[in-house]
């Protein structure tokens, strides 16, 4: 009796999208997951939205890219940005027809990438889904992004039971909603192992060497971030207020501020902070050297998002200057405060933080509500699952 030979299986071809620091470190942990999964073969597609900042994460987490769109061109408006997305995403989805497709977040790649493939009849599934602060212009245009690519993706993956909620609410099938963790905190995990090694310890000192006293881990430190576009003009005008107040105040505490590239950032800040002798305006730090930075400071002062995940990660209380936030969970457990872009609450609060061991405490120990590290397999399992692999 005669037998056929075995056909191999085709292996589903999984297309995976970035185009910011923060996408490309939230996403590294899923595509070295998917690399070793061999349910699946990896499309790693970097849109360049952002360049610089982008290509330091690649490099650190040795990323795979097997198309980068180049898509930043300065002073770039976001319509043109969103066309450009568009064009670039469906000519690569044309030549590799994936069967899958992951997206991470809530930038402008996001969306274009998910517009693109439910163009192209290609399910998304969307890594931390249904962060929301119900207000579409805060932060802008991240909120629309976010919703909007909810509209159109296959499989939604929460961090959290509050985001699960927020896209139940939304009318989204419970049997496509997953609750993974925050992919973000396997990142900082895999990157706090990395920085035990004895040969990346003495790269970060090579890298914070020059820009900080030799001290800096032995110092109480604040860590600053600040980039939102809600608070360009008056409202980073009172955040350099609030920080030059403090840095007078403490005069013993280091304030240490990586400064983003943006002018509407770099003017005020070095106009107001420039000649303070314990404020040092860093240039933008990739990922290893930031996750140091964090690991040592005192507490951290922000407007971004991620860092609200990360941070409490490593015990760090974190004080917001935003007015919202699409990561309610991290107040609710009281690893967060809002203080808005408001100088007597930043100077209100920080001074707290540095004067009172209760209250600091209370931060600073409470549970991280953002993941245990295992999101990246959690996902991949709901993958296999929809594709029946």
């Amino acid at each position: 009796m005669s037998s056929k030979a075995t056909q191999p299986v085709k292996r589903p071809k999984i297309a995976v999208f970035f185009g910011t620091r923060p996408e490309a470190i939230k996403m590294a942990p899923l595509v070295s997951a998917l690399a070793q999964d061999d349910r699946f073969n990896l499309l790693s597609i970097s849109t360049g939205q952002h360049r610089e900042m982008l290509d330091q994460v690649i490099r650190i987490f040795e990323l795979p890219v097997h198309h980068d769109l180049d898509v930043m061109t300065p002073g770039q408006s976001l319509a043109s940005l969103s066309a450009r997305l568009m064009t670039k995403i469906d000519s690569v989805l044309e030549i590799e027809q994936p069967d899958f497709a992951l997206v991470q977040g809530d930038t402008t790649t996001v969306l274009m990438a998910s517009l693109a493939c439910f163009y192209r009849h290609i399910p998304v599934g969307h890594v931390e889904a249904g962060l929301r602060t119900g207000n579409l212009a805060s932060p802008f245009p991240e909120e629309a992004n976010r919703v909007l690519a909810s509209s159109l993706a296959t499989l939604h993956f929460p961090p959290t039971t509050t985001s699960e909620q927020n896209l139940l609410a939304e009318n989204r099938s419970p049997d496509r909603v997953f609750v993974t963790g925050n992919t973000v905190i396997d990142a900082l995990h895999l990157e706090v192992q990395r920085q035990q090694n004895p040969a990346i310890k003495e790269e970060i000192e090579r890298t914070l060497g020059d820009l900080l006293p030799s001290d800096w881990r032995s110092t109480r430190n604040v860590l600053i971030t600040g980039h939102r576009r809600e608070n360009f003009g008056s409202g980073f005008t009172a955040i350099c207020d609030a920080i030059a107040r403090l840095a007078t105040r403490f005069p013993e505490v280091r304030f240490i501020y990586p400064v983003h590239l943006n002018p509407n950032v770099q003017v005020p800040v070095q106009a107001s902070l420039g000649k303070l002798n314990n404020v040092f305006l860093l240039p933008p730090q990739s990922y290893r050297p930031f996750v140091a930075l964090m690991r040592q400071c005192t507490l951290v002062l922000t407007d971004s998002g991620g860092v609200q995940e990360e941070a409490p990660s490593l015990g760090k209380p974190v004080l917001v200057m935003r007015d919202t936030t699409e990561r309610p969970e991290g107040v609710t457990a009281g690893t967060v405060k809002l203080v808005g872009p408001v100088k007597d609450n930043i100077v209100h609060h920080v001074s707290e933080l540095l004067t009172q061991p209760s209250i600091y405490d209370a931060m600073a120990k409470a549970t991280n509500p953002y993941g245990d590290g295992q999101a990246s397999s959690r996902i991949l399992n709901a993958v296999a699952t929809l594709l029946q692999v």
